[in-house]
């Protein structure tokens, strides 16, 4: 099991002191009044209880829980904790004698009912074994929560390096995937239009240079993003034949404080001009980013909807799935998506809006 950090075991001890301390001092603070002087004999016989409550208290909480109940051996943790408070009765029993025998302390005097002493002393000894079981049982708790806490903080530190890894993952099939698209792009312009050619180079080198500085990070401004988004946008305009209506607007303060996951928009941009252009009928591709209210970010994105054949691969990618799955894991909780083709399917519209700040 985890040790735990050394300040939480100082925090732990010095609450273990307190409340002993004030066990402790609870029988002189309501047997006695202010103006009585208490005997030496008196308060010894009166910590003998709280000292046996503390045996049975630490002896499980150092050796009885940790050895035997946490390893399944409850059966002999029962058995032995029987015979500790058994124990305990014992040794209260001999340390009241022997307060009478060193400081000579009258017991309290008993009705000469034999019967009824015999059911009093009976009683008194189950109280006190009732109270021994009890302090056993808080030891046990107490110990069992502190592991059930290290585990489930164990478990949380796994689960968020298992996050952090999958995110990591999915970062790195996003990137070679958009390049090698935009490889293509560029080999295709080669062929018919070096000029073209050139510039999309240089479009290209920035947006190599925001993969290579940004995304690398969990969260950036939202303008830089939307720069990015401008230039693969402007990449991808180079190849679009006359008959494709393609609208980009970005609907937000200049000034703004936003954040968002680097290329968290990217797959669906890349989506949209995959299956909405046609070499040979009017397409439209349609983009907004805005900002519905405070606090919220949405990109909506209406295209014509073409569907690839099931036989032709050119431009697969990472598909909708993992973008699903890379949105859950940095928005947990925080998103809204709605995407699909119209009734006709002619025209397909995906609308993610994104909580950029705590509500």
């Amino acid at each position: 099991m985890k040790k735990m950090p050394a300040h939480k075991l100082s925090h732990e001890w010095l609450i273990h002191l307190l409340a002993w301390m004030f066990l402790f001092g609870l029988p002189p603070m309501l047997m006695s009044h202010p103006n009585e002087h208490m005997e030496d004999g008196e308060l010894l016989r009166m910590i003998g209880p709280p000292l046996a409550m503390a045996m049975v208290f630490y002896l499980n909480y150092l050796w009885l829980v940790p050895r035997l109940l946490l390893e399944k051996k409850h059966k002999t943790y029962v058995l032995i904790n029987v015979l500790l408070c058994v124990g305990m009765l014992f040794f209260i029993h001999f340390w009241f004698k022997l307060g009478e025998a060193y400081f000579h302390i009258q017991p309290p005097v008993a009705p000469h009912d034999g019967g009824l002493e015999v059911w009093r002393s009976l009683m008194f000894r189950l109280r006190d074994f009732i109270m021994l079981g009890l302090i056993a049982a808080l030891a046990a708790v107490i110990r069992m929560s502190q592991r059930w806490h290290v585990a489930e903080l164990g478990r949380q530190n796994a689960e968020l390096r298992r996050v952090e890894a999958e995110l990591k993952n999915l970062h790195n099939q996003i990137n070679p995937h958009f390049l090698l698209n935009t490889l293509n792009n560029i080999y295709a312009l080669i062929a018919f239009d070096a000029e073209k050619a050139q510039q999309a180079v240089q479009d290209l080198s920035r947006l190599l240079r925001h993969l290579l500085y940004d995304n690398s990070q969990d969260f950036i401004p939202l303008n830089r993003e939307t720069e990015f988004l401008r230039n693969y946008v402007a990449l991808m305009k180079i190849r679009l034949a006359a008959n494709v209506d393609l609208q980009f607007s970005i609907d937000v303060p200049a000034e703004n404080s936003i954040r968002i996951a680097p290329l968290i928009f990217i797959s669906l941009f890349e989506n949209a001009f995959k299956h909405g252009v046609s070499t040979i009928k009017p397409s439209f591709i349609h983009i907004r980013i805005y900002c519905p209210h405070e606090g919220f970010l949405t990109c909506h994105i209406a295209n014509s909807y073409f569907p690839k054949q099931r036989n032709d691969i050119s431009g697969s990618g990472i598909g909708l799935e993992q973008v699903q799955k890379r949105i859950d894991l940095t928005y947990p909780g925080k998103y809204q998506w709605t995407k699909g083709p119209d009734e006709s399917l002619t025209v397909y519209q995906s609308i993610l809006t994104l909580q950029t700040s705590a509500s």
